[in-house]
């Protein structure tokens, strides 16, 4: 993923803030919704193996990220999920709809779907991290990022977040510029700011029991806690343990994240879909 994106499309509605994002190629629908702090591109981070396989890919800036408008109501889950359902509606409201996500993002989709079960024909879940039991501690990490963004820009904020990866210079020093670049991609960075506030303080749903009900297929993406630390393992195999039909996937150990490998990522998706029955158009 580059630091460059393409002008994005308006998914607005009346009393909103004014959504952008894009929808690439024609098929089934699949949205995919980034995590705190990152951008639409940033699920897939680029790659069009989905569109070019026959699916439609929708993917937007959450309120305050990347191009969309500052939310004057805050950032909330509630907020964010009222938002997914808009882009779902003008976009994707007629054919099989997956739904997907990356961290934020999943716990998004998730609280959409939870409301709307009949709606949604698969699940695509990279990164979860709530669960419940979220201390002081945990938010305290939040507010030293956006404190960060604040004082020194997209520099500070990338060095602060990645301050407990774990891994050799080379890496870090990479996994650190592309932070960096993905920060300067917002354009109105005081907005993430008080996302990355008051997001982590807002709960998708009571607890990760509640996602018993949801029977749709459901691929859950685990990183290993070396050098992904902020997304635990043991917390997307309790999310796969509790979905009916959850399947987990990873890298292995040693390995770069599967959730950091938009090429590889992507066709594991359409494997995914295929295996359930969800097919794309390629011709």
């Amino acid at each position: 993923m580059t630091g460059s994106v393409p002008d994005p499309v308006r998914f607005e509605t009346d009393g909103a803030p004014v959504i952008r994002g894009e929808s690439v190629g024609e098929g089934p629908a699949v949205v995919l919704c980034h995590g705190l702090s990152a951008v639409r591109g940033y699920v897939v981070h680029g790659s069009k193996v989905l569109p070019r396989q026959g699916y439609r890919l929708i993917t937007y800036d959450a309120r305050g990220h990347g191009r969309s408008d500052p939310a004057p109501d805050g950032y909330t889950y509630e907020a964010l999920t009222s938002d997914l359902g808009r882009v779902i509606d003008l976009e994707a409201s007629e054919g099989p709809l997956v739904l997907g996500g990356h961290s934020m993002g999943c716990h998004t989709v998730l609280t959409w779907a939870l409301a709307n079960p009949d709606r949604v024909a698969a699940l695509i879940l990279a990164g979860p991290v709530f669960t419940g039991d979220e201390d002081a501690a945990d938010l305290s990490r939040w507010d030293q990022r956006a404190d960060a963004l604040e004082r020194g820009g997209p520099a500070e904020f990338a060095r602060v977040s990645l301050e407990n990866i774990q891994g050799d210079e080379k890496t870090i020093a990479t996994v650190e510029r592309i932070a960096r670049a993905r920060t300067e991609l917002h354009q109105h960075p005081e907005a993430v700011a008080d996302a990355l506030r008051q997001v982590p303080r807002s709960k998708p749903f009571e607890s990760i029991t509640e996602l018993a009900a949801l029977k749709m297929p459901a691929l859950v993406i685990a990183s290993h806690d070396e050098i992904d630390p902020g997304h635990p393992y043991a917390v997307a195999e309790a999310y796969a343990e509790t979905l009916p039909a959850g399947e987990l996937v990873s890298e292995a150990k040693g390995e770069s994240p599967l959730s950091w490998q938009g090429g590889r990522l992507s066709r594991v998706i359409v494997q995914f879909l295929g295996r359930n029955g969800i097919e794309g158009e390629a011709g």
